[in-house]
């Protein structure tokens, strides 16, 4: 992992997405990602990562399984995350297959609803790329959800 040695909060406008990315860093590690419609007063605009987001946007293929990410979830949720950062650009997966490589039972509904909770609060959306997820709940808004698909080729 590539911690990026940063605190703060960071955030640039992309008109390809017709949103912000704003990312919060603690220690190094992505902590949060959101999407506001500006940015907001007090957010730096220049950061690496930002730069890699960009690249991103322009269809460039991007994993960022490289970023040092801190998922402040509870560990059945952790361990879901987790797996779906391992989804390659490109690629979708399903909720009840997301579950098997979690490691979860895709017949129970318990475990369904720790996959479900986890992906709808996802707290850095792109990093885990919940938008590869076919059938979601999604930590990603809709329509930023739609542009990256679109992007990776996910229909």
């Amino acid at each position: 992992m590539v911690s990026l040695g940063t605190s703060g909060v960071f955030a640039r406008a992309y008109a390809d997405l017709d949103r912000t990315i704003e990312v919060g860093f603690a220690g190094g590690r992505v902590i949060a990602v959101s999407f506001p419609t500006g940015v907001p007063e007090d957010a730096k605009e220049r950061h690496a990562l930002l730069d890699r987001f960009e690249t991103y946007l322009r269809g460039e293929p991007e994993s960022f399984i490289d970023v040092a990410v801190g998922l402040t979830v509870p560990t059945d949720q952790r361990d879901v995350l987790t797996v779906l950062r391992d989804i390659r650009h490109g690629e979708e997966v399903s909720v009840s297959r997301l579950a098997r490589l979690a490691g979860l039972d895709p017949n129970d509904p318990d475990d369904l609803e720790t996959v479900a909770r986890a992906l709808r609060e996802n707290p850095t959306p792109i990093l885990v790329p919940d938008h590869r997820v076919g059938g979601g709940p999604y930590g990603t808004p809709e329509d930023v959800r739609e542009t990256l698909r679109s992007i990776e080729g996910i229909y």
